[in-house]
């Protein structure tokens, strides 16, 4: 089955940008029902299959919001390079248009507001890099709230969270949540854990994820190079106490970033099964593609403790509202029975009550 699926009695939400599936593992924690997904990248598509036992559709730009089945829940992961720091500095240095000008990924939150417009979900969750809320001097996060609230009318929150108080991780990513009614919300607390980077290491790992000599010294001399330019570029090794830098996209290219020591060796690689502990997957998620291709799905994707953390607060938002919301229609309830029965009083013109309280009729 391709895109669609269908069960009763939950919440339903669609799966946007899903990569491998982060959001939809916190959502389904929660005890929402996935109805559709979209993944563009069919290595990744391939991973999500193979964890959730549904193909998602492909690119979402040549999908009409018609054919996304109805939905309460909206997540989009939307992509990230146009807008991060490393991404910017690449465009800029080849030249190419980056953020809403980009000629291709950076269009694509225009996507997310189509299918907003149209399907009118209770609530979405947004999630992109820090930099969103930066980039072009403040002006591509001003368009986005702007488009989100005039333009759609949706009640806009959100927040820069660092992963490191789930995993350990410093990963800060900015967090978007949209309600279609005015809710009291508000992002919880962050929980303040001791996380360390030896909680998620395996204790015997392959020699092929040890780095080479040539490659071990190539990225000293890189170092090097940046230290007397003062640049801040260069391999990373990890304090084992404490947690890593965040890990990318491209750390299938060398490990640069996050590099464990080894006695008497050259350090190494983390492993794609330690890369998918660090961005909270649990053990049991399969990888299914090469170490390069997993290295890239798990720096893509987001964080899933994180998404939990949010999705349980956005539920617990959307359950208050509905409480409320029947309390008031059983109010409104009895308020006009009790001005029926007081009419039954009234004889003639002339106006006879009885003292009848809101608790009585209750009763």
């Amino acid at each position: 089955m391709v895109g669609k699926l269908t069960k009763e009695n939950k919440l339903k939400f669609i799966d946007l940008f899903a990569g491998i599936g982060g959001f939809r593992l916190a959502l389904e924690k929660q005890g929402c029902e996935c109805v559709f997904s979209s993944e563009w990248d069919p290595y990744a598509a391939k991973t999500y299959e193979a964890n959730f036992g549904h193909l998602p559709a492909g690119d979402i730009t040549k999908i009409e919001a018609s054919e996304i089945p109805d939905h309460d829940i909206l997540t989009a992961g939307f992509p990230c390079q146009p807008f991060s720091i490393a991404g910017v500095s690449k465009h800029n240095a080849l030249g190419t248009k980056h953020g809403f000008k980009h000629p291709t990924q950076g269009t694509l939150f225009f996507d997310v507001v189509r299918i907003i417009s149209q399907k009118k979900p209770k609530v979405f969750i947004l999630e992109n890099v820090k930099n969103l809320k930066s980039h072009d001097k403040g002006r591509t996060f001003e368009v986005i709230l702007r488009t989100l609230q005039d333009e759609l009318n949706y009640h806009i929150y959100y927040k820069i969270i660092d992963a490191r108080n789930f995993v350990p991780q410093h990963r800060e990513r900015i967090f978007i949540v949209g309600f279609k009614n005015d809710l009291d919300f508000k992002f919880p607390e962050l929980p303040n854990k001791n996380l360390k980077v030896a909680d998620i290491l395996d204790k015997k790992v392959d020699e092929k994820y040890t780095l080479t000599p040539n490659l071990w010294l190539y990225l000293k001399k890189y170092a090097e190079k940046h230290k007397k330019l003062g640049n801040g570029f260069g391999f990373g090794i990890v304090d084992l106490k404490g947690v890593s830098r965040t890990l990318s996209a491209r750390y299938y290219k060398d490990g640069s970033e996050i590099l464990i020591a080894q006695a008497g060796k050259n350090p190494r690689r983390l492993t794609p099964r330690e890369c998918a502990r660090l961005m909270g997957y649990p053990d049991s998620f399969k990888i299914v593609c090469s170490d390069t291709r997993a290295y890239k799905q798990f720096g893509n994707s987001v964080v899933v403790p994180v998404v939990d953390y949010v999705a349980k607060e956005i539920l617990e938002c959307l359950k208050r509202n509905q409480k409320a919301t029947e309390t008031s229609s059983s109010e409104i309830y009895f308020q006009q029975r009790l001005l029926e029965k007081h009419a039954k009083y009234s004889v003639g013109g002339a106006r006879k009550t009885t003292k009848i309280t809101l608790g009585a009729m209750k009763r």
